[in-house]
């Protein structure tokens, strides 16, 4: 794990520790084995305010560290008390330590940040939290930050940012659609691009367009309706129309892609798992200069006939070894939705590869939000 350099460091911290771990924002003052397995341990900050944030009213956070780590934790003045299996002990001070580089810049936490911030931790021990929940990738009209919750959507992140083409393929609940429009609508409002297109099948559970009442519009609306929904809750609805009626911002089905090309264009294909081999080739030959797309997917919600091949499928098998091309992959240990969400994807994979059931499209505010 790399330490901040000196000129990172306020003044007259120290940043030695006889723990394996260096610490960024303050130091460890003492470690006291209480037995082979069991140590007692304390994290002092130098600055009062920065506890403050760390901690969070009534340090409702230090007890949400002590009951996730497993550890007994207990605060007096500015100095923090850890105490329980060596391993826990040392998780909890490195997760105190990179709450507070967090914090440093003003920034306060919420439960759920202490939470994820535990479990990014429990996953990778050299990760930065500050270089996920800090990594901005677009600001609302309401002044709330759009970032990263965990090292895979970071991991997409920075993905979609270096490559022209991004698969991500994982269960609803990831973000892949809510962090690609939100990456989208940044290049739109930074001018880095000129429209951004968001394109779905119309093909799910069975349905077909000419079943359905009403016009196109009213045909085509219930497919789309989750990527309007992701455009309403990061831009103002004036905007947003705005954007629409201008040609800046496009929703269609895949089938109006046929025959075009889209140059200096951010382009999404949400829901691609339903796609078929042909339809995906034709989406992904339309992508012309100065472009970038991104292409998301569930693989174990195919709303296709048994016998045709879904195109995601077939997509990932032919380009995975593709330079440029990226392939994120999300598991349900990625979902940051409602707690329950993550047992229930489990519960139903674990039951059978063959089980599936249908999405309900809706990757909307799976994103970390401030």
């Amino acid at each position: 794990m790399r330490a901040l350099d000196s000129g990172d460091l306020p003044t007259g911290l120290d940043t030695r520790s006889g723990l394996g771990y260096s610490f960024i924002v303050s130091k460890v003052v003492s470690s006291i084995p209480v037995s082979s397995s069991v140590l007692s341990d304390e994290y002092t900050f130098n600055d009062h305010n920065l506890m403050m944030k760390v901690l969070g009213p009534r340090s409702e956070n230090l007890s949400v560290i002590g009951k996730e780590l497993g550890v007994t934790v207990g605060q007096r003045g500015d100095t923090v008390y850890v105490k329980g299996d060596t391993d826990a002990v040392i998780a909890a001070l490195r997760l105190i330590d990179q709450l507070a580089l967090i914090c440093k810049d003003g920034r306060r936490l919420k439960e759920a940040d202490v939470l994820r911030g535990s479990r990014i931790l429990l996953q990778d021990k050299d990760a930065r939290l500050d270089h996920i929940f800090n990594d901005v990738v677009h600001v609302t009209t309401g002044k709330r930050l759009i970032t990263p919750k965990g090292l895979a959507q970071k991991r997409y992140v920075d993905m979609i940012r270096n490559n022209d083409l991004t698969f991500a393929i994982g269960p609803a609940g990831t973000g892949k659609t809510y962090l690609a429009v939100a990456l989208a609508i940044s290049e739109l409002m930074s001018q880095r691009k000129k429209r951004i297109i968001l394109a779905r099948p119309a093909v799910e559970a069975g349905e077909r367009l000419g079943f359905l009442p009403g016009d196109m519009v009213d045909k085509i609306n219930p497919y789309v309706r989750p990527l309007y929904d992701a455009l309403h809750d990061m831009l103002d609805p004036d905007r947003t129309g705005a954007f629409i009626a201008q040609g800046q911002i496009e929703i269609a089905p895949l089938a109006f892609m046929r025959g075009r090309t889209l140059n200096d264009a951010f382009v999404i294909l949400d829901e691609a798992q339903n796609t078929t081999r042909e339809q995906m080739k034709m989406f992904l030959t339309r992508l012309g200069y100065s472009s970038k797309a991104v292409v998301t997917g569930d693989t174990s919600q195919i709303d296709l006939p048994g016998s045709i091949t879904s195109g995601l499928v077939d997509a990932e098998h032919v380009l995975k070894d593709m330079e440029g091309i990226g392939f994120c992959r999300f598991t349900e240990v990625d979902v940051v939705r409602h707690p329950l969400v993550q047992d229930i994807i489990k519960a139903y994979a674990d039951r059978g590869n063959g089980v599936t059931t249908r999405s309900d499209g809706d990757d909307d505010d799976d994103a970390h939000q401030s």
